[in-house]
């Protein structure tokens, strides 16, 4: 309903935006999306401070601790099904902040800023790599790679596997597979993709995650990738440290994993190398 005040109303019949200019107004954007999408939409809220006369987020309750370390955020609220009790002027889904900007790919901001410093996480050389292969309910036949197809990972020489995985998916996994490294609070996993050398994840919110702390990532796609890892290409204009891996054809997860573990056994080797200086 565009420009229309029906807040008593459920959120997803709630206020859309109708495109009139936000400078000078108090703004609420709202959150009603997944984790990833607040996470690598979130970077347009700092300039939207500096035009409008106030910007509350409205977020997931989950994100509100990751949220509080990051720079020029402005006041968060937790997301929730009713009223928000937020004085404001004007609503927009995070998602739109893209266009409120006029953003292009030539124009994105750089990825918000967390002041998260890293967990202390057991090392014994080898190069760290953590990995997430199931998402949630959305598409998940779609993104998630069956964990059988994971297996040439394990046996990559000089890497440790750490699994980010939660849910499900990680109790069906081979312990012998790595270290359960995943934590189900968002804050306490974010430390932890901070002390690893590299996370290998599908389309998910561990990817934006690693991509907003600026460690590298290997994202690993369908051959119908949703519409922000645009239609081709390996660099994404999101994430500076995101290395995109795209199915050769639908389904083809296998030769997905190959390449992964290829890149993988020189990377690895590459690290034992003593003049090897990792790249942030």
């Amino acid at each position: 309903r565009a420009g229309t005040p029906c807040a008593h109303r459920p959120r997803h019949e709630q206020w859309i935006w109708d495109g009139t200019p936000l400078a000078g107004r108090r703004v609420l954007v709202r959150c009603y999306h997944g984790l990833g999408d607040t996470l690598q939409f979130v970077r347009f809220v700092p300039a939207l401070r500096t035009v409008a006369a106030e910007v509350t987020l409205w977020a997931q309750p989950a994100l509100l601790p990751l949220l509080a370390t990051m720079r020029g955020i402005g006041p968060v609220a937790p997301l929730h099904d009713g009223v928000p009790d937020v004085p404001r002027d004007a609503d927009v889904e995070v998602m739109e902040l893209a266009h409120v900007a006029r953003a292009t790919p030539a124009t994105l901001p750089p990825p918000p800023v967390f002041d998260v410093p890293p967990a202390a996480l057991a090392r014994d050389g080898r190069l760290a790599v953590g990995l997430v292969w199931e998402c949630g309910d959305w598409d998940r036949a779609t993104r998630s790679i069956p964990a059988p197809l994971l297996a040439p990972l394990a046996s990559v020489p000089g890497v440790a596997i750490h699994l980010l995985q939660r849910g499900p998916a990680l109790a069906a996994c081979d312990p012998a597979f790595g270290a359960a490294s995943g934590c189900d609070d968002v804050l306490e996993a974010a430390r932890v993709i901070r002390a690893l050398d590299l996370v290998v994840t599908i389309d998910s919110m561990p990817a934006h995650l690693a991509g907003a702390l600026g460690v590298p990532v290997w994202t690993l796609l369908p051959h119908d990738a949703d519409w922000r890892w645009m239609a081709a290409g390996e660099r994404s204009p999101w994430y500076p440290t995101m290395r995109l891996f795209r199915q050769p054809a639908p389904g083809d997860w296998a030769a997905v994993v190959a390449r992964v573990a290829h890149e993988l056994t020189g990377l690895a080797a590459r690290r034992a190398d003593p003049h090897y200086r990792p790249r942030r």
